[in-house]
């Protein structure tokens, strides 16, 4: 009987996705807790010329060379107050990226049942980038795609600064 239990509890566990959950302005985001690297403090960048304006730089980390983009800018989000700001490192396709973020809020772990599709909105709006939304007790986090969110142009252009540096 004991042994039921412990297989049901590894399916559970197994069914569970891990998201980081972040803040830009006033909303929570998240993306794939596998995808992550590292958080880091927002550090010092050099800026490329002729770069689009979400794009902030490159920085030097642990000898690597890593592109940074504001994400809040790229989502066209107003940046909180407080100015606390932190980067996510992430791993897309190989490529690590910086993505700067108002704050770090924690670690979430869900089922699939408790994540809804995105409504339907305007023809006008782009929202290919956004998978789902995690319903919490009174608010709602939006998981993106942070593959697409940083779509391919950007990948492009980051590619081309990594060769200018």
């Amino acid at each position: 009987m004991e042994k039921d239990n412990v297989t049901k509890m590894k399916r559970t566990n197994a069914e569970l996705s891990r998201f980081i959950e972040f803040s830009l302005g006033k909303e929570d985001y998240a993306i794939p807790l596998l995808m992550v690297r590292e958080v880091i403090s927002v550090p010092d960048t050099t800026p490329i010329p002729k770069s689009p304006p979400h794009f902030l730089g490159i920085m030097n980390l642990r000898g690597q060379v890593i592109s940074v983009v504001d994400l809040r800018k790229k989502l066209k989000v107003e940046a909180k107050q407080d100015k606390e700001e932190a980067v996510i490192i992430v791993d897309i396709g190989g490529m690590n990226i910086g993505v700067v973020v108002d704050s770090i809020n924690k670690v979430l772990a869900f089922s699939s049942d408790e994540v809804s599709e995105m409504p339907e909105v305007e023809n006008q709006v782009n929202t290919n980038y956004i998978f789902g939304v995690y319903r919490k007790e009174n608010s709602l986090t939006v998981l993106l795609d942070i593959a697409k969110v940083l779509d391919l142009k950007d990948i492009e252009a980051i590619n081309g600064s990594r060769k200018a540096a």
